[in-house]
């Protein structure tokens, strides 16, 4: 079951059972097979904080200014904090989108976090794809905001590792280059020294 699938009755049981002391995370996560008891934990605090309406997955993407993500970023990295704690503070019912953001800061710094402009990017060359090869998706997309922005941070973390690796490449290139005139300047200079 991916943290998606979760639905609002399944979420209220399970924080129905750790409420009525039932048994802690661990138990209450085993009895219920949730994948991970982090969720177990963000859903009994979303509940308390927000009673009902934080076990609910939210429908519409909420948008967060450039600024606000910062604040959010420095506050992680300057103080003690858990991502937890901090999504309870600031209001965000998803402590994993700060650890999104915390991630794409340490990478590429804070512009990676300013929003991401739609249609950029488009560097791949669309005569070289096989229309024939490219088959409909035959299951069920899931199209929830949630799960449209766990794909988003992925392609964001690709297009990272991407620009990386291409860069690692043309040091490489650029290394073995250096290497290259070296050799042939050291065996010009053998010659003339015959």
């Amino acid at each position: 079951m991916g943290k998606s699938k979760y639905t609002y009755e399944f979420k209220k049981q399970v924080v129905n059972d750790y409420l009525n002391n039932e048994g802690g995370y661990r138990y209450i996560t085993a009895k219920y097979s949730v994948s991970d008891r982090k969720l177990v934990r963000q859903w009994v605090a979303n509940y308390k904080k927000y009673g009902d309406s934080g076990l609910f997955r939210s429908r519409k993407k909420t948008v967060y200014s450039f600024k606000k993500k910062l604040d959010i970023v420095e506050l992680y990295l300057s103080s003690e904090l858990s991502y937890q704690e901090i999504a309870l503070q600031e209001g965000i019912k998803n402590p994993s989108v700060i650890a999104a953001w915390v991630n794409r800061y340490r990478i590429a710094g804070p512009d990676a976090l300013r929003p991401q402009k739609k249609g950029k990017n488009k560097t791949l060359d669309k005569s070289k794809i096989d229309r024939k090869s490219i088959k409909p998706e035959e299951h069920i997309v899931d199209t929830s905001a949630e799960h449209v922005k766990e794909l988003e941070e992925e392609l964001l973390k690709l297009r990272i590792e991407n620009a990386f690796l291409k860069e690692l490449r043309r040091l490489r290139l650029e290394d073995e280059e250096k290497m290259r005139e070296r050799r042939s300047s050291s065996t010009a200079s053998e010659e003339t020294s015959d």
